[in-house]
């Protein structure tokens, strides 16, 4: 089985003009056409497949502050607010809640890292807990094993990936706003060199004011448009068991295992960053770019197969924009999960978790996180195409940041004030090299 996914209708009819346009219905897309609609803009959601139904929906479902890179954590804070203004304003369940993360380990280096991010934390106003021995061994009491130490982050917590992306993209709807599913965007018309429309395989659509929250395919989609934007995926493998398991912890990190409760009392077991690089033409593109995350993350990274060359998400060719583009041929990315990478995250968690012993298999599935050189999205505006803003590359860390990416997007499309210094976030910065800026977390 895929990963869970519940799903909303579309509006019936494109229309012909709209005061912005958002494509891409991952949680960023929606999350930026949620929050314009708030604000009264008359906008219009395209998704080339289903609502969130790409990494949106595959993630583990974490909304951390905890260890988040300090140009991300911004965006972090001010995500957990938003959750629950959001969940409150739509009225519906996106499974939010701040059941704290718990971090556990026998490596000093380790809870040194961690130690040293709290310290940090401290200055910027959040809240987390070094653990003694005694008290990582409480609260991972469901291991059954004594920890050296450990961190617990109590105002953190998880969301539902099954529901989160498609009931926002609700509320797009609920404040005027219009969603077209199995819609894609083919590329933009311009007029006087900045944005006057976008090319759908169902019609144009006016706008001045173009998001481009495309995930995994933003690059190859910027490169119509002659946009440089160093962007290259890997393919991270995840499954869920049955419920049945008790006391386990709602959400707890190890070296060993990563476990999350989901909303029907099942669990999410992955490796953290544990993935196969599929090679693909983009990857060659962009290689040299890639070169220091590499050197920071070989050890966790396979080798990977042909699918990600296939699936043409990262293609270096031009389209026609009057023909069927790689995104109606691919509606939605769904990658074989790596076998191995599933029976080794079972096991482990087994291991770890005498609790999941028995428990049946739910579901398996992959998903291609995107990512930039240095581990941190861009949200930015193209300097050679006034009107078309690019939020992507968000590395994994997306679905947590979802809500102030999507606040802050708006905020720059409707040139407000934005409540955070958005300058970290430039596409020109990837024109310089990553070395010592990759992000840690």
């Amino acid at each position: 089985m895929p990963a869970p996914l519940i799903t909303i209708p579309s509006t019936p009819d494109l229309p012909k003009s709209a005061d912005a346009v958002v494509i891409g219905g991952g949680i960023i897309g929606v999350c930026a056409a949620y929050f314009m609609a708030r604000q009264g803009l008359n906008v219009a959601l395209l998704e080339k497949g289903r609502i969130g139904a790409e990494q949106s929906s595959r993630n583990w479902g974490w909304c951390r502050q905890q260890n988040r890179d300090a140009r991300e954590l911004p965006l972090s804070t001010k995500s957990l607010e938003l959750w629950e203004e959001i969940t409150v304003d739509l009225g519906e369940d996106l499974g939010f809640r701040r059941c704290g993360l718990l971090y556990l380990s026998d490596n000093q280096a380790e809870l040194d890292g961690w130690s040293k991010w709290r310290d940090f934390a401290i200055t910027q106003g959040v809240t987390t807990h070094m653990l003694s021995a005694a008290e990582a061994s409480e609260r991972g009491q469901a291991t059954g094993k004594p920890w050296k130490g450990g961190v617990f982050s109590p105002s953190d917590g998880i969301a539902d990936p099954s529901r989160a992306a498609p009931l926002i993209a609700k509320g797009i709807l609920k404040h005027g706003g219009t969603v077209h599913q199995f819609c894609a965007a083919r590329g933009i018309e311009t007029e006087a060199g900045r944005v006057s429309g976008v090319i759908t395989e169902k019609g144009v659509i006016k706008t001045t004011q173009v998001v481009m929250a495309g995930g995994a395919w933003a690059s190859s989609f910027c490169r119509q448009l002659d946009i440089r934007f160093p962007q290259a995926s890997v393919r991270s493998s995840i499954l869920s068991v049955m419920p049945g398991a008790k006391g386990l912890p709602d959400a707890l990190h190890t070296a060993e295992v990563s476990v999350t409760r989901r909303g029907d009392g099942g669990y999410t077991l992955a490796v953290s960053g544990r993935a196969n690089v599929d090679p693909t033409p983009q990857q060659l593109r962009f290689a040299t770019k890639f070169l220091p995350m590499f050197a920071k993350r070989w050890r966790i990274l396979s080798p990977g197969d042909l699918q990600g060359w296939l699936s043409g998400h990262e293609t270096r060719s031009k389209w026609a924009l009057d023909r069927p583009t790689p995104m109606e041929r691919i509606r939605i990315l769904d990658p074989r999960p790596s076998e191995g990478i599933l029976n080794e995250t079972l096991s482990r968690a087994r291991r770890l978790l005498p609790a999941l012993g028995t428990v049946p298999i739910q579901a398996s599935w992959a998903g291609y996180i995107d990512s930039t050189p240095d581990g941190v999205p861009v949200i930015d505006e193209a300097s050679n195409l006034p009107g078309f803003l690019l939020a992507a590359g968000f590395s994994g860390h997306g679905f947590g940041i979802g809500p102030g990416a999507g606040r802050l997007i708006a905020e720059m499309v409707m040139g407000k004030t934005p409540f955070v210094d958005h300058r970290q976030y430039k596409l020109a910065r990837l024109n310089q090299g990553a070395w010592g800026k990759v992000s840690e977390f």
